[in-house]
């Protein structure tokens, strides 16, 4: 009989890796670029927006490439909302620029290419920071972000889980068991 201590610690054997497993395409990803800014509207009712793309291969994701346009404000809803609603401490957001803001300002302010350079760059570093985080995947407030069109800010919190994936989830869950258990079942016409 051999020694219980010395079986635990051997190392366990792995095998070699080969170019496909060393080259091959991440198991799981989630890259997030914040870019192209454009500057539209006139005096008052001037602002800055960027285009968000996102592209990965997490399962709690229902598109796996989207690209959104979103504006400042639009940064500062999804901070608020995760404050509010998650278990998680969100990082700062690129500072408001207040001062930048002033009208008799001699310069763009807000406006000025290399400002709005140093707020994108900050926007990418908050947006990844937030997605990065796995209980921040779940979040709702986030999916609308990154995924749909326009924010509908009267939406109701929760969190996202893949299809199949929870239990307790009614019909869904049926549909899916029934359709393992027996593949064809949908061709089967009931009269």
């Amino acid at each position: 009989m051999s020694d219980p201590t010395v079986a635990d610690t051997r190392r366990l054997n792995s095998k070699p890796q080969d170019l496909t497993d060393a080259y091959g395409p991440p198991s799981n990803f989630l890259e997030i670029d914040v870019y192209d800014p454009q500057t539209v509207g006139v005096g008052r009712n001037r602002f800055t927006t960027y285009e968000v793309r996102m592209r990965t291969n997490l399962p709690i994701f229902k598109l796996k490439d989207s690209i959104v346009r979103r504006r400042y404000s639009d940064f500062e809803w999804l901070k608020n909302e995760l404050e509010r609603d998650s278990k998680i401490v969100v990082p700062p957001l690129p500072g408001k620029a207040l001062k930048r803001q002033l009208p008799f300002r001699g310069d763009e302010g807000i406006f000025e290419e290399a400002f709005i350079e140093e707020r994108r760059v900050g926007l990418e570093q908050f947006i990844n920071r937030i997605a990065g985080h796995p209980l921040a995947q779940n979040e709702r407030c986030l999916h609308m972000f990154l995924q749909d069109e326009s924010l509908d800010r009267n939406y109701i919190p929760g969190k996202v889980r893949p299809l199949g994936l929870t239990m307790g989830c009614g019909n869904d869950c049926f549909l899916l068991f029934s359709l393992a258990l027996f593949p064809f079942s949908h061709l089967l016409f009931f009269h």
